[in-house]
């Protein structure tokens, strides 16, 4: 297989176990956390800064400014910028480089925008209902339900500033992606079933 899967999800919908079996039917790498120490390595960022900037935006100036004291060069040719976009464009690039390399899945990260010239590219987002996300969120993190909804709510609200702001498209909005895709209806293993054979379904048109 050659196409590329990017997967955009709202917390809760189970979109980073989807991504994970749906590479591993296509037998091709998986890339969500493992992006992160990627791009710090081509960077030279430290990890924990990038972890600290992921998929988290920030609008306040003076947290900028002390932390981009800590950046370790990337791109110096760009001194005025912002610690978070240096961060974003360090993700930027390792996307890029990624999918050059062939079939793979990348969670999150704005990858659909970042690969948006890619004609190989199908980009996914994976959605649920909000009692179905919070009931996973429960069992998993050991909270209520209700502080389950509220864990969704802030952040899927980040997810959107994020991806709003780094992007051209609209967070969850159908017409920023090729395929939405509710993961109650099919549950995890019907959804990667289902997106398994979209897949074949594209390669076939290649």
């Amino acid at each position: 297989m050659k196409t590329v899967v990017t997967i955009g999800r709202q917390y809760g919908s189970g979109g980073r176990e989807i991504g994970e079996k749906l590479a591993k039917k296509m037998g091709a790498p998986y890339y969500d956390k493992q992006l992160l120490a990627r791009a710090a390595k081509e960077s030279g960022f430290a990890e924990e800064m990038i972890q600290m900037h992921d998929e988290r935006p920030t609008s306040s100036f003076l947290y900028t400014m002390v932390m981009d004291s800590y950046s370790f060069g990337y791109n110096q040719g760009f001194t005025d910028m912002p610690i978070s976009q240096k961060v974003f464009l360090a993700q930027f690039d390792t996307v890029k480089k990624i999918a050059e390399e062939g079939a793979c899945v990348i969670v999150g990260r704005c990858a659909d925008y970042a690969l948006r010239e890619v004609p190989h590219c199908l980009n996914i987002f994976i959605f649920g209902q909000e009692d179905a996300k919070a009931k996973r969120i429960s069992l998993r993190q050991n909270v209520t339900v209700a502080e389950a909804k509220e864990l969704c709510r802030k952040t899927d609200k980040q997810r959107q500033s994020y991806y709003n702001y780094y992007s051209d498209k609209k967070w969850g909005r159908a017409d920023s992606y090729h395929l939405c895709v509710d993961s109650g209806k099919l549950g995890i293993d019907g959804t990667v079933d289902f997106l398994y054979e979209y897949v074949k379904l594209l390669e076939e048109q290649y």
